[in-house]
């Protein structure tokens, strides 16, 4: 299909604009902000690049292959109305256009302005587009006149953000340089959509609602062609994939949609439809501001009057542990209601300078929403998950893996009982048969993620009836048949313990009804194969929370004893780098444990083991270091191993090193008013793998939101000042949180996409997710200076000059106080308060003692100056032993 010549002559505005020909089909103009490429024909916008940012440009300009039918570019409108009265929605989109933008005069402010209604071939309204420098900055307006003689009803108004996230085909070098990440605030009036780029260096760009453009929905433009292979309306044609996830609509009206394609799905804001009267002229603008940094766009929404909105700790609200919400607007409040009604309680505190403030406490479990109506008529939806109390949730999350999700398996042919095996929230059931076979087969991020959320929730909240189920379960089948003694010292981790091979097991029963002939239904000899170094670490954190069950508390562990366990765990380090060369060279989800297992051999005396280990580790750390971006994984770009990159980074002293990967996660984890995108890091593809429903899509809360907490967390510790960090870490901490349902069923992720809108039936990788949290999960006590006194995982309450942090996160064994720079650890025992005195002296009460523990084992590490107990303490490990009780015991830390 040829696309027709629509060479249009551009009619600019005679300011201080420097205009120059690029070509015969595009011109370029010079605003204060941007260096803009406009085309000649369609008047849509080519480039953005912001002033002195090296010509980087935020629109996907360097893909020159874009061209034609179905293509978006950012200027296109889409619209989908019925004439009122009448049942059918007719969908138009100015992408799918093949004729001559008609162009009208421009002047003054005025950039550029055409008529596109030719473009929207038959569309009964007239529709015009003007670009506009007002106060310095770019607006993009579209004006809809109905001239029908008949009321119209605008079902759907979707202006396409068309910002270069496409990586496909360049290196992680260029990935960083070049590309940037697009993420949306529902917000309605107070919405809009942040562009950072990879690499984390500002500036940002922060697209605002000018007018009638409230963010209603964030709808996802696929790549679906017509049956004959020409561009199908509400589509773009760039190949979605790994590399490239897809542009969105800025959805101003979406009733149509919601009504028709996503019937059934609980969308994040009330959709809503325009009646356009006959006659009748509607207005829609959005405008584009520059923050200098991501961590400055809140300062950027305040200077460009718009409401800010700050939570703490963020958008998920335990029904035990109230969040404070902190509110900046140009606009006095008018009023705040809640949706669904009583599933939360605003209640107004004292205000904060110029930040109103409010307590916001969960009542009812799940989704939630504050509708905010300004008393200029503006309105702003802030969106809430509420849970159970944090340990209350992992205690139900262990319950339904030791319970529904054990398997015996006795006569299983693929020796995968007893085991917590992988579930099917939708159908009720194991997954005992999947065409992905890792899914059934106990390894994998999606088959081993079941029985390491398992094991990890023994870290912090040991249950003796669990462990021994899970030691069933190590000695039966993860030791001898999932993890193989390959050499002197090797031990290797299958790819899977399931797979599809009739010609091996030809008196099994394999469902007809699935399709075994991808690549995913790897054979016996295949899903043999111990060569996928991402398996390695869910077994090593399995031996190392097995050590240390076994170390700092009594009777729990019982088929080996410590030394064993970390021992195992060491062997396991050390084969992931002899037996999986090729994916070892990048950074591994969960590979913080590797640091910590190093550090525990060291604790031990264990030194020669310790030596191998750090110097395996090093050659990886030294590679990465002579990386400029070291971070991805098996994919071209990935948000999985930077933690790792970002431990070792650490460990070895590489401080310039550590700190670009922490600006990189900032690159695709922010912060802002709504639950599922709050410190969710970015993630696309994992659906494919550990999914029921399997589609690229923005998945909320999958594991790289508490993977990629664990650097943020430590970068916050070192620098208490930057609270960003702590808000951003904390928002995916808690995220995790909202993936288990109130029977403890723990799923994937949750579906971004608005005809789902729902967490995902298998529970997958999920033990990655876990593993995050119940390795970083603390709760923090905090001086801000605008804010004051806060808690992060915890309440905080004042008696004189004394503050008072008791935690109420899920393990409660640790505790960082972030005025003293003081970060508290217990390998046994809980804190239940924590009191900070005016002469800097830490109370700590502990819980009392259990049939498990009988001491406290606490570690100290102050950065803001020594202390030590007051009292004398023996030491065991590096750790402080405290004799616990019957009742709470009490320990005041003093400074040395």
């Amino acid at each position: 299909m040829t696309m027709p010549c629509r060479f249009t002559p551009f009619k600019l505005s005679l300011l201080a604009l420097a205009v120059a020909s690029v070509g015969a089909k595009a011109q370029t103009i010079n605003t204060p902000q941007f260096t803009l490429t406009f085309s000649d024909d369609a008047q849509t916008l080519l480039a953005m690049k912001p002033k002195d940012a090296g010509g980087f440009d935020f629109l996907p300009s360097a893909h020159s292959d874009r061209k034609g039918p179905g293509y978006y570019q950012l200027g296109d409108i889409d619209i989908r109305l019925r004439f009122v009265g009448e049942g059918g929605w007719q969908d138009f989109s100015s992408a799918l256009a093949t004729t001559k933008v008609k162009p009208l005069k421009a002047g003054g402010e005025l950039l550029a302005s055409s008529d596109i209604s030719a473009d929207l071939a038959g569309i009964p309204l007239e529709v015009r587009r003007d670009w506009l420098q007002q106060d310095g900055q770019l607006v993009l307006r579209f004006t809809l006149i109905n001239h029908s003689g008949r009321d119209i009803e605008l079902g759907g108004l979707g202006i396409p953000m068309v910002f270069d996230n496409i990586i496909t085909g360049r290196t992680l070098d260029e990935a960083h340089e070049q590309a940037s990440y697009a993420e949306p605030y529902m917000g309605r009036d107070g919405g809009y959509v942040q562009v950072a780029r990879l690499n984390g260096k500002g500036p940002a760009l922060l697209v605002l609602p000018k007018q009638n453009a409230g963010l209603e929905n964030w709808r996802p433009l696929l790549d679906a062609k017509n049956a004959d292979g020409s561009p199908k309306i509400y589509n773009d044609p760039t190949h979605r994939t790994h590399t490239f996830e897809g542009f969105y609509d800025w959805q101003v009206l979406s009733k149509g949609f919601s009504d028709t394609d996503w019937q059934g799905a609980k969308q994040w804001n009330d959709p809503t439809s325009r009646v356009l009267k006959a006659g009748e002229t509607l207005q829609t603008a959005l405008r584009f501001a520059l923050s200098p940094s991501i961590r400055g766009i809140e300062s950027t929404l305040q200077a460009n009057q718009r409401p800010v909105a700050v939570g703490i700790p963020g958008y998920v609200v335990p029904t035990d542990m109230p969040a404070e919400l902190f509110l900046n607007s140009p606009s006095p409040i008018a009023a705040i209601t809640v949706s669904p009604q009583g599933a939360l309680a605003i209640t107004p505190a004292p205000a904060k300078g110029d930040w109103q403030h409010f307590k916001v406490a969960g009542k009812a479990w799940g989704r939630a929403r504050l509708d905010i109506r300004y008393k200029d008529g503006s309105e702003q939806s802030i969106h809430y998950f509420v849970t159970d109390p944090m340990a209350k949730a992992v205690a139900k999350m262990g319950q339904f893996l030791y319970h529904q999700q054990w398997y015996e398996g006795k006569d299983d042919p693929f020796g995968r009982g007893p085991a917590v095996l992988g579930f099917d929230n939708e159908a009720g059931h194991l997954v005992l048969q999947e065409p992905r076979v890792w899914i059934a087969g106990l390894s994998d991020e999606g088959g081993a993620g079941p029985w390491l959320a398992a094991i990890m929730k023994e870290l912090g909240q040991p249950d003796a009836s669990e462990v021994a189920k899970f030691e069933r379960f190590y000695t039966q089948v993860l030791d001898g048949r999932l993890q193989v003694k390959s050499g002197p010292e090797q031990y290797g981790v299958k790819k899977s313990l399931f797979y599809y091979d009739p010609k091996a097991l030809p008196a099994f029963a394999y469902d007809k009804n699935v399709d075994w002939s991808t690549w995913a239904s790897w054979n016996k000899k295949d899903a043999a194969d111990v060569g996928r170094s991402y398996n390695y670490p869910h077994v090593a954190a399995a031996q190392w929370v097995l050590y240390r069950l076994a170390r700092f508390h009594q009777g729990l562990v019982k088929a080996h004893d410590w030394h064993w366990y970390l021992e195992q765990a060491y062997h396991t380090s050390m084969a992931m780098t002899e037996l999986a060369p090729h994916y070892a060279q990048f950074g591994q989800m969960e590979g913080s444990v590797f640091v910590a297992i190093l550090a525990d051999l060291r604790s031990e005396g264990l030194n020669t083991e310790a030596d191998r280990l750090e110097a395996a580790m090093k050659k990886r750390a030294e590679h990465w270091a002579s990386l400029k971006y070291p971070f991805g994984s098996e994919m071209p770009w990935d948000s999985t191993g930077q933690e790792e990159v970002y431990a070792w980074m650490r460990h070895f002293g590489k401080t310039q090193q550590a700190n670009e990967t922490r600006e990189v996660i900032l690159g695709y984890d922010f912060t802002q008013p709504h639950w599922g995108y709050n410190g969710s890091a970015r993630r696309f593809w994992d659906f494919l793998y550990a999914g029921k429903y399997s589609r690229i899509e923005r998945q909320l809360h999958h594991y790289g939101s508490t993977i990629n907490a664990l650097p943020l967390l430590d970068s916050y510790r070192q620098n208490p000042g930057d609270l960003y960090l702590l808000r951003v870490a904390y928002g995916g901490m808690m995220g995790g949180l909202t993936n288990i349902d109130q029977h403890g069923f723990a799923s994937a992720a949750f579906h971004s996409f608005p005809d789902m809108l729902r967490f995902d039936p298998y529970s997958g990788d999920y033990g990655t997710s876990f593993f995050g949290h119940a390795f970083g999960i603390g709760s923090y006590l905090v001086k801000d200076p605008r804010f004051g006194w806060l808690g992060f995982g915890g309440s905080v309450s004042e008696q004189g000059k004394a503050v008072t942090l008791t935690p109420k996160d899920a393990f409660q064994n640790r505790a960082y106080l972030a005025p003293q720079k003081l970060y508290l650890t217990l390998d046994a025992g809980r804190f239940r308060q924590l009191t900070l005195g005016q002469d800097g002296t830490v109370r700590l009460t502990l819980a009392p003692k259990d049939a498990h523990t009988a001491n406290a084992m606490l570690s100290i590490e102050a950065l803001g100056g020594a202390y030590r107990p007051k009292a004398s303490l023996q030491k065991a490990e590096g750790r402080y032993v405290i004799p616990l009780g019957d009742g709470p015991t009490t320990v005041e830390l003093v400074k040395d």
